[in-house]
């Protein structure tokens, strides 16, 4: 709609322009277009449908056992222990002195009352 206007006058200039005239030198204006406000904004576009989920994957396979491990070595038995020496024996004690064989005091211990 815009350059309708515009391209009709310059048609209906070039059929006058055909006609049997004496060439003259025409000038021919032709308005400029001037932009209006921008329209109202379009509706919003259907939302898309929603993708199917996808299947699930396979259960993956078992893996194969190990191998068994070594048996360790058996220990070595200990040596018994020794008997320790026997200590010696201890030396006699000496004789002790030996009591007078009766004197001169005598000692009278009193009875006690009661």
């Amino acid at each position: 709609m815009n350059y309708s206007t515009p391209l009709a006058l310059l048609m209906m200039t070039l059929a006058l322009g055909a006609c049997s005239k004496p060439p003259e030198t025409t000038t021919v204006v032709v308005p400029a277009a001037i932009p209006g406000p921008p329209g109202p904004p379009g509706d919003t576009g259907d939302t898309g449908a929603k993708g199917v989920q996808g299947a699930q994957g396979a259960t993956g396979f078992q893996g194969a056992p190990g191998d068994t491990g070594y048996t360790g070595q058996q220990g070595s038995v200990g040596q018994p222990g020794e008997t320790g020496a026997q200590g010696m024996t201890g030396e006699q004690g000496a004789t002790g002195k030996t009591g007078k064989t009766g004197g001169d005091t005598v000692i009278i211990v009193p009875p006690t009352s009661q």
